[in-house]
């Protein structure tokens, strides 16, 4: 049996000694939870902040007011800074979190200002820079947001060189 993708994360980073942080929206914790369902994900996740008001990513996640004003929460720079934000607010005794991987974008069932339904960036930094990636994801909420974690697994196993 193949193990899952949060399960090769995990290993993988705690062979590492890394640390990952997490930072979502319209995932609104589902990526943190699927992590931390597999065993020895403590040595890994430090944990994860659901900034799912706007306003928030701006004030747990240090996204810059100006990018918010300017092209909303459901942006690919806004999802990076999320990725960047989260590596350093999660720190621990002055340590940035290795990873930090985000999620933005609309569940649904409305648009949200330009935004149709759908789109969706997920974010992977390091401290080597950052990945993004659009998705345009079709169903319901739920399906969007089950979709936008397989992304963001599937963009972490990317990163760590881990893709079956």
């Amino acid at each position: 049996m193949t193990a899952s993708p949060a399960s090769r994360i995990v290993s993988m980073m705690a062979a590492r000694g890394q640390t990952l942080a997490v930072a979502e929206s319209l995932t609104g914790g589902m990526l943190t939870a699927r992590l931390v369902d597999v065993p020895g994900a403590s040595a890994v996740v430090l944990g994860g902040i659901v900034a799912y008001a706007t306003p928030l990513k701006h004030s747990l996640l240090d996204v810059s007011a100006g990018l918010l004003d300017e092209h909303g929460p459901v942006h690919p720079d806004v999802a990076i800074a999320m990725a960047r934000g989260v590596r350093e607010r999660l720190a621990v005794d002055g340590s940035v979190a290795d990873v930090g991987v985000a999620t933005t974008g609309v569940a649904g069932p409305d648009p949200q200002g330009d935004s149709p339904v759908g789109l969706v960036y997920v974010a992977v930094a390091d401290a080597r820079g950052a990945l993004v990636r659009e998705l345009r994801l079709a169903g319901d909420r739920v399906a969007i947001r089950e979709g936008a974690v397989q992304a963001a697994l599937d963009g972490l196993l990317d990163l760590l060189g881990g893709r079956e």
